[in-house]
């Protein structure tokens, strides 16, 4: 809408000509028309012909073409106004699309670069583990031929230093008797010189024993990379075995190597047990004792005096179920035997199959005993699904104990999975 003031000055110009041109046709001032600043025009009232009739084909006056451009040029104004109003409007919603496109396609250009960045982060990282991992294994790996060689050193010296002792008896004895031979009598060790070299021989053999007790403590047995830590006796601390195959057996061999920190009255090696049955296979110490159960407590074998807290100790298990004998081995050699143990007796398949624990109780209500688990270490576990020879037995203990794997259990092969705390170290 145009000003009300210019829309009243218009009005008025317009008065002025049409009143100029009324002047020149006649001199009749009394048609002169008259226009008030509220836009109305005033004059000679029409006559009874005018008001009755209307000429609508009759041409338009100045005064209609006036109104007329007004009306034009006010809906002309509006048209203009609702376009600018229009316009902002229009840019603004196509700007906010192109900036949430932008927003978008930046968003996945960095989610891009994100992902792609983390990635070789990680495998960066990846890289930098193995290698600090293959490095340790190789020193330790280097420690431990270091280790072996020392101990290989101190057993020959320890040989070496027995030879000489038995052949300084034997000389001290030779010159006892010919000194006696002679009548001069006295002792051959009564010699400062003697009792000296005697002093320091067995100082030496002292300390010899002392750097294998050492350097055994800190090896692994032969052929064994890692071992399974068990830090304390916990409820919640055990390893969970998977087998490679059923463990529906007749007769079985199991063998371990193991350091046991202490032993009480019943410290679980391994056991295996099915929900009708949790005492199928049982392993344990009994303070100074090795026991194989199978079936239940009832059939047990015991073997005892073999377990010393903080020393490496291979144990071998084996059983059949034709006349019910079983067998422990302890450090290669027969330790215990029996027969009749849970003879026609047979292994059922599907039960838990668990290192440094036993599930008492299997199902309801059961669970794990703090004051059966093991504290200590443990590595070649293996277990065949047949009784091996006394000579595969000494093997298993003398040579590669886990490079000779079980055919149901494999140590390296078979899944050993740590919980609560047990863990892998080498």
């Amino acid at each position: 809408m145009l000003p009300q003031e210019l829309l009243s000055l218009l009005a008025l110009l317009c008065a002025f000509s049409a009143s100029g041109s009324v002047l020149d046709e006649d001199d009749d001032y009394e048609h002169v028309l008259y226009v008030n600043l509220d836009n109305e025009i005033e004059g000679a009232a029409p006559g009874p012909e005018e008001a009755a009739s209307c000429d609508c084909q009759r041409e338009h006056s100045k005064w209609d073409k006036l109104f007329i451009m007004l009306e034009n040029s006010q809906m002309k104004e509006n048209m203009m106004l609702q376009a600018l109003e229009e316009l902002p409007r229009v840019d603004l919603q196509t700007l906010r699309a192109e900036l949430s496109q932008l927003t978008t396609s930046l968003a996945g250009s960095l989610a891009t670069v994100a992902s792609h960045v983390v990635s070789q982060v990680e495998q960066a990282l990846v890289r930098s583990r193995e290698q600090a991992e293959g490095a340790r294994r190789l020193r330790e790996l280097e420690q431990g031929k270091i280790l072996e060689h020392v101990l290989q050193l101190s057993h020959n010296v320890s040989a070496r230093l027995g030879w000489l002792e038995s052949a300084w008896r034997s000389r001290t004895e030779r010159q006892e008797a010919a000194l006696q031979r002679d009548g001069l009598g006295g002792s051959a060790g009564d010699s400062p010189l003697l009792s000296s070299v005697w002093q320091e021989l067995q100082q030496t053999r002292a300390e010899l024993r002392a750097a294998q007790r050492w350097a055994d403590q800190r090896l692994l047995p032969a052929g064994c990379e890692t071992a399974l830590l068990f830090p304390m006796r916990s409820r919640k601390i055990f390893g969970s075995v998977h087998p490679t195959v059923g463990m529906a057996l007749r007769s079985f061999s199991a063998c371990v190597w193991l350091k046991v920190t202490e032993a009480l009255d019943k410290t679980v090696v391994f056991s295996y047990g099915t929900k009708f049955n949790p005492y199928e296979i049982q392993l344990y110490l009994s303070r100074d004792a090795a026991v194989l159960a199978v079936g239940s407590a009832q059939h047990a074998l015991a073997a005892r005096n073999v377990v010393i807290p903080g020393k490496w100790l291979h144990l071998c298990g084996t059983w059949s179920s034709e006349n019910g004998s079983a067998a422990l081995w302890a450090q290669g050699e027969l330790a215990a035997s029996a027969s009749a143990v849970a003879a026609a007796h047979s292994i059922a398949d599907g039960g838990l199959l668990q290192l440094g624990q036993e599930k008492n109780g299997c199902c309801v209500g059961g669970g794990f005993d703090e004051a059966l688990a093991f504290s200590g270490k443990l590595t070649g576990f293996n277990l065949w699904d047949r009784v091996l020879s006394p000579a595969e037995v000494t093997a298993q203990s003398a040579g590669d104990a886990c490079g000779r794997r079980g055919n149901v259990v494999g140590w390296g092969v078979t899944e050993v999975l740590p919980y609560g705390g047990a863990q892998y170290v080498s």
